[in-house]
């Protein structure tokens, strides 16, 4: 009898075992080349081009205003002779002072620009993430893992699994969808 309990114990064990592992879904998984992602993405090839550009800008104007400085420089060394070491100190200081007022704005550009681009760029990495969830929920994906940067969670996956050209179809489609109808508009 007591065999018989444990016969029948151990069967329902194992067919319940058996209705466990059925019932256990596929793990679909994949991953994503996240710097060969970002550095395709039209949208940051454009962010990217209008800081240079910006960054340009704002610098031809500040380089005009440090070659005149430069100029000055130059033409203080011929005069301080002429004019005397009184004059030199007091205009000495002037430059000293100018050119301390150039390096601060040199920086405060530097710092402006990728602020701004910073924003812009946390803009595009939030589209981006809802981007790959959208397509993994889509594509019945478990889990997409991020790879190529030094936040990457991926240190070796078959080709196979690598989805960053499907991804990078998706946001570039969508990227370009705006701008289409912006030009329409115009």
């Amino acid at each position: 009898m007591k065999k018989l309990v444990l016969v029948i114990a151990l069967a329902i064990a194992v067919v319940s075992c058996d209705k466990k592992q059925a019932e256990v879904k596929e793990v679909k998984t994949a991953y994503v080349d996240t710097s060969v992602l970002m550095k395709e993405y039209t949208a940051t090839k454009d962010l990217d081009a209008k800081y240079k550009a910006k960054g340009a800008e704002k610098g031809r104007q500040l380089e005009a205003e440090i070659n005149r400085f430069k100029q000055e420089a130059q033409n203080f060394q011929a005069q301080a002779q002429a004019n005397g070491q009184e004059w030199a100190q007091k205009k000495g200081a002037e430059l000293q002072k100018r050119e301390q007022m150039l390096a601060q704005a040199q920086q405060a550009l530097s710092q402006q620009l990728q602020q701004e681009g910073g924003a812009e760029m946390d803009s595009i990495v939030s589209n981006v993430k809802k981007t790959i969830k959208a397509y993994g929920k889509e594509k019945g994906y478990s889990y997409i893992y991020g790879t190529g940067d030094s936040n990457a969670s991926v240190l070796y996956a078959e080709d196979k699994f690598d989805i960053t050209k499907d991804i990078l179809k998706i946001l570039n489609d969508k990227y370009k969808a705006p701008a289409a109808k912006e030009e329409v508009k115009k």
